[in-house]
């Protein structure tokens, strides 16, 4: 495939599309990985040509080489992005793939932070300096909102209405969303805001979430942060900004939120991506049904 055609496709995703670092990324290293079994077993060079049953072939190669169904999933998903650029820009008609169907994967349950683990965590920072204020921010904004990592690394301050206690979030898609905050929120942005005005700024002085060195902050950095706060309080396996996007949502639903109100406030496109965050708040349903049905007391006694 002509290089331009790689180059091209990689500004969409970032200009138009607005995707993260690290999922232009991914779709780099997937697209090179298709690429380079083209070339090598089809001797051919222009991904437009590609037929299905090629594109079947690598998918075949990769379930020999032991890739996961869900791994295999994402990377033929990056293939259905590149292929639905080539239409959009008239280059293809018929996408290779129009036809295909998903690899069946078992979905696993992220288990979120429990509300006590949450708590903790946030005891753990001491909110002393720039650092500590900011990583407080982060943790609270995490919790507080649901926005994705991507999300909170780019709110800028032009994006926060103290006054009114909103903020705007930028999601996938460039869609805009508004998202309220708690007081407490608020008085934590308002405590961090005097120690980042200490700090010597740079290019990324629009950017809301800044290094020690003045530069907007970046995934790994996020990552670490929220990782550090809850290793040694919560025993999940997986520590992660994401997963105090699941516990904003589950803990939502535990406490009677409507299905339809978590949605917006996620940013989801539809309910289906809501649903999954209902098979943590059932767990705990049907704890407390089971506590508190007279029938299963008298088992009980």
């Amino acid at each position: 495939m002509p290089q331009d055609q790689h180059e091209r496709f990689f500004e969409y995703l970032e200009l138009e599309k607005n995707n993260s670092i690290h999922t232009i990324t991914a779709y780099k290293a997937d697209l090179l990985s298709f690429s380079d079994f083209i070339a090598t077993t089809y001797k051919q060079e222009d991904l437009k040509e590609v037929n299905y049953s090629q594109v079947r072939s690598w998918i075949v190669q990769l379930v020999e080489e032991g890739l996961s169904s869900n791994s295999i999933n994402r990377k033929v998903s990056s293939l259905k992005a590149f292929y639905r650029f080539l239409q959009k820009t008239k280059q293809l008609e018929v996408s290779p793939l129009t036809k295909h169907r998903a690899l069946k994967t078992s979905r696993k349950l992220q288990v979120p932070f429990s509300e006590a683990e949450v708590n903790q965590a946030l005891l753990r920072i001491s909110a002393e300096g720039f650092e500590e204020i900011r990583n407080k921010l982060m943790v609270e904004l995490f919790y507080s909102t649901g926005i994705r990592r991507s999300e909170l690394i780019g709110i800028k301050l032009q994006d926060l209405d103290l006054s009114s206690g909103i903020l705007k979030v930028k999601g996938k898609g460039s869609n805009e969303r508004f998202i309220p905050l708690l007081p407490s929120v608020v008085g934590t942005v308002r405590d961090y805001l005097p120690e980042r005005e200490g700090v010597e700024k740079g290019i990324s002085e629009e950017y809301l979430f800044l290094t020690a060195a003045g530069v907007k902050i970046y995934d790994s950095l996020v990552y670490r942060t929220i990782n550090n706060y809850f290793r040694g309080i919560s025993s999940k396996l997986k520590k992660s900004p994401h997963i105090l996007r699941h516990s904003f949502a589950t803990h939502l639903l535990n406490q009677g939120a409507h299905l339809n109100a978590v949605k917006e406030l996620l940013g989801h496109s539809s309910l289906a991506a809501t649903q999954v965050y209902t098979h943590n708040s059932m767990a705990e349903l049907n704890k407390v049904y089971k506590n508190a049905h007279p029938r299963n007391k008298k088992k009980g006694s």
